[in-house]
C-alpha cells in the first residue's frame, strides 16, 4: 500500500488545526495505520485537541494487546476521548477543545474503517462512495428527509457537529468494513475539502491523474479556488495485496 498526505492552512483560517499519520508499515498488530482528526476549539485549543488524539491513538494501538483491528481502533478512540476530556478540565485554556477523527487499516483485501465527525473516507474506483456518515446536525436531517443533499451544503448550521473526541465521557463510534476490489483508491479528508468542492467534482480531479501527488495538489487548489473556508487536509492511497485477512 502507498499512502500520502497533504494539508493546508486555507485563505480564511489562521491556524491550521488537522493533523494526520501515516503508515505503511505495522503500528503494533496493525499492518498499516491510517488517521485523520480535524480539530475546534479557540486559540490552539483545536490544534492541540487533533494532534494529540492522533498521537494517542498512535500509542494505544502500539501498546494494544487485542488481534482484531476493530478491538485495537476502539480501544484507542476510547483512551484518546478520556485523554482530550482530561486535558480540558486540567488547563482553562483548552476547555471545550474537541476533535473529529476517522482511522482505517487495510488488512489484505479488507478495509476497516472508525469515524467520529464529520471528517470522511471514500472509496475511488468507477465511481466515488462514501463510507463514513457524518455526524453533524444537517446531515442527520438529510437522513431524516427533511431536507436535501443540495440543501444541506449551503445550510447554515451545517458545520455543527453532533459527535467528536473531548465531546463527552462516552464516544460513539461507527465502524466499516469494506472488501476492497482491484483499483480502488482510499480519499480521507476533512470538511475543509467537502464543504469547498462536491463529490463530482474530487472524483473528477481523481480520475484526471495518474499520480497521487498530482491529485492531492489539484484537491487542495481547488478547494482553495473555491473559497478555502476552512483547512483542507487529504490522505490518499493505492494498491493493497492479495491477502485476505478478516477485521
Amino acid at each position: 500500500m502507498r499512502a500520502l498526505s497533504k494539508t493546508d492552512t486555507g485563505r480564511r483560517r489562521r491556524m491550521n488545526q488537522d493533523y494526520v499519520f501515516l503508515s505503511e508499515t505495522p503500528v503494533g498488530a496493525l499492518p498499516n495505520l491510517l488517521i485523520l482528526a480535524d480539530g475546534m476549539g479557540g486559540h490552539n485549543a483545536g490544534d492541540y485537541a487533533s494532534r494529540y488524539t492522533v498521537e494517542t491513538i498512535v500509542d494505544s494501538v502500539k501498546d494494544s494487546r487485542e488481534y482484531a483491528p476493530i478491538a485495537i481502533i476502539k480501544k484507542a478512540i476510547q483512551s484518546a476521548n478520556q485523554a482530550v476530556l482530561a486535558k480540558a478540565q486540567m488547563d482553562i485554556d483548552f476547555e471545550g477543545m474537541g476533535t473529529t477523527v476517522v482511522v482505517a487499516t487495510v488488512f489484505g483485501n479488507e478495509l476497516c474503517v472508525a469515524n467520529v465527525g464529520d471528517s470522511r473516507l471514500y472509496l475511488a474506483n468507477d465511481s466515488l462512495e462514501q463510507i463514513t456518515k457524518d455526524h453533524s446536525y444537517v446531515q442527520e436531517m438529510v437522513r431524516r428527509g427533511e431536507i436535501s443533499p443540495e440543501a444541506a451544503r449551503v445550510h447554515p448550521d451545517r458545520n455543527i457537529i453532533t459527535r467528536a473526541i473531548g465531546g463527552g465521557k462516552g464516544v460513539a463510534i461507527d465502524f466499516f468494513e469494506v472488501e476492497l476490489r482491484e483499483g480502488d483508491q482510499i480519499l480521507m479528508c476533512s470538511d475543509g475539502l467537502t464543504d469547498m468542492l462536491e463529490d463530482w467534482e474530487i472524483f473528477g480531479i481523481i480520475k484526471r491523474h495518474r499520480d497521487l501527488p498530482s491529485v492531492l495538489e489539484e484537491l487542495v487548489d481547488q478547494a482553495n479556488q473555491q473559497g478555502g473556508n476552512d483547512n483542507i487536509t487529504v490522505i490518499m492511497t493505492e494498491a493493497f495485496g492479495n491477502e485476505v485477512k478478516k477485521c
